[in-house]
């Protein structure tokens, strides 16, 4: 007990103000409540007061502003008539007026019980911030159970993270193990739509994002405004204005992962160290989640795409071949089959090297990719070859599409960014189903026949088994 309000008549505090300063309290005294003015930094410990105060017209405005103040009432004769008033708030102790023995034991009491439900709030809050922790690593366990794609992952966690600390928007940014960006991954606005940014791309060191992820240190900035850290530009490819911002390092075993970055509470207040501490004890967790759904995804292209051009395997191709086969004969719908080789690919490779030879392929795919429809598909068959798939795609369409592409390769200059100038050219060979071809194996024979007949005669051309 440091500070006291004493508040009565001046025979009513005859006697208490001396007691209670010989206690070691500090005393406030005012004749009535109508002489006190509110302010939170000037509240009291406790309030010891004259059960007639509740007559003043402004008590109920008294009551109301200390209501969590701890209040004992002294009435002067046996009857506690008129103290109802009092009742209408919490933490009151009557006392009818006698020795300081008895008030000492209501003091001690009623700052008791003051400690008691302030113990009793804690916990609760504990609890409800512990259940919301649970309630996070159960819905992002129950993700990596259910699916252990990436994108289902950080939809998960930022959904749990924005509801944790109810706050308009959040955003994962990963970084680029090629190129050390970070790169936006999944965003939420604050109206629950999900709704992705554009891929932007920050360089370590770059907003306040690329800072925390390159010091690797938390940080809370209750104005974006006045922190030269701070990137407007990635603030206009949102839907949403940001005027504070939490940032938190996603690691794991030593690693930065990306960071975590967290906008506007929708209380309009800044973020607070209860706030950090929270995303703290969560990050770990989300950091693991990521890291295994990243691993997973991973591996998953490994298994399906070319290491070199990143396009799509054999292992794909003949599993997708399979699929649309039967799609297509279920749907009375044409099927086409493009085998492409680039003619004289082998002067490159014994006059320039491997890994030259290497790049001009990595380039090749990624026209071809250009050149062809988002239902298609590109796969690297093997040396200089491609395969591509192209599903309810008639011959006719199909002789059409290759020789699009014939020209792209003719037109197009090679590795000029290398230094190089390289023209080339490809020979293409297109079989379709069920017109040419009656199964998978017809199919891939019949185009990769038709593109040899082109090899082995003019090169640069497009020839079509009807």
């Amino acid at each position: 007990m440091n500070k006291v309000f004493l508040i009565g008549s001046a025979g009513f505090a005859k006697g208490l103000e001396d007691h209670l300063s010989e206690k070691g309290a500090s005393i406030l005294r005012y004749r009535s409540v109508n002489a006190i003015r509110y302010r939170p930094e000037d509240a009291p410990d406790l309030i010891i007061a004259e059960r007639s105060q509740s007559k003043e017209p402004s008590f109920k405005e008294f009551l109301r502003s200390y209501r969590e103040t701890p209040k004992i009432i002294i009435s002067e004769g046996p009857s506690f008539s008129g103290i109802s008033p009092w009742m209408k708030t919490n933490l009151i102790h009557p006392l009818i007026s006698g020795s300081p023995k008895e008030l000492d034991y209501a003091i001690k009491r009623i700052l008791h019980e003051k400690q008691l439900m302030s113990d009793n709030h804690i916990l609760r809050t504990g609890l409800a911030g512990m259940k919301k922790e649970l309630d996070f690593f159960e819905e992002v366990s129950k993700t990596l159970t259910s699916s252990l794609e990436l994108s289902a992952v950080l939809r998960t966690i930022m959904k749990k993270t924005k509801n944790l600390i109810r706050a308009e928007a959040c955003s994962i940014l990963l970084v680029d193990e090629e190129t050390g960006d970070l790169v936006f991954e999944k965003t939420t606005t604050k109206k629950e739509r999900g709704k992705r940014i554009r891929k932007e791309r920050l360089k370590l060191g770059e907003g306040i994002a690329g800072w925390v992820a390159q010091e690797q240190v938390p940080v809370i900035v209750p104005d974006v405004s006045k922190d030269p850290r701070f990137n407007p530009r990635i603030g206009m490819e949102s839907d949403f204005r940001a005027k504070s911002i939490m940032c938190v390092p996603i690691n794991n075993k030593g690693n930065i992962l990306g960071v975590l970055e967290i906008v506007n509470k929708t209380n309009h207040e800044p973020f607070t160290k209860d706030d950090l501490a929270l995303i703290l004890r969560i990050v770990d967790h989300a950091a693991i989640a990521i890291e295994r759904a990243a691993l997973y995804q991973k591996m998953a292209e490994l298994s399906i795409t070319d290491d070199l051009t990143k396009l799509f395997n054999t292992r794909y191709l003949n599993r997708t071949l399979e699929i649309e086969l039967t799609r297509a004969a279920r749907h009375h719908t044409s099927l086409s089959l493009i085998f492409m080789d680039i003619d004289h690919f082998k002067n490159i490779n014994d006059n320039y090297g491997h890994l030259v030879g290497s790049k001009l392929l990595v380039e090749m795919g990624q026209l071809l990719l250009k050149s062809l429809r988002t239902v298609d598909i590109v796969a690297r068959y093997g040396g200089d070859e491609f395969v591509m798939v192209l599903p309810q795609t008639s011959p006719k369409n199909a002789l059409q599409i290759a020789e699009r592409m014939r020209r792209s390769i003719e037109h197009n200059v090679f590795l000029k960014k290398d230094g190089y100038s390289f023209k080339m050219t490809a020979s293409f060979g297109v079989a379709s189903y069920p017109e040419s071809a009656r199964s998978k194996e017809d199919l891939m024979k019949l185009a990769d026949e038709a593109m040899y007949r082109v090899k082995n005669q003019t090169r640069n051309g497009v020839y079509a088994i009807v």
